[in-house]
């Protein structure tokens, strides 16, 4: 079963903020570090279709 694109779109969301969440609830990770993080993982997010069409299976590859 392929994900639809607007489902893809929200699961790839949701996974980035739970990895935000878990950054932000280790001590490990310094407040600059944290930051630089989230920017980067927020602006992962926008390149989400772009993703997803990378990702999703093409029928003619298959008799590769």
């Amino acid at each position: 079963m392929e994900l639809e694109e607007a489902a893809f779109n929200e699961q790839f969301i949701q996974t980035l903020d739970t990895v935000i969440e878990t950054m932000a609830e280790t001590p490990e990770i310094g407040p600059e570090k944290f930051f630089s993080m989230v920017c980067l993982l927020e602006n992962l997010q926008f390149f989400g279709p772009v993703i997803y069409s990378a990702l999703k299976s093409n029928p003619e590859d298959k008799n590769i």
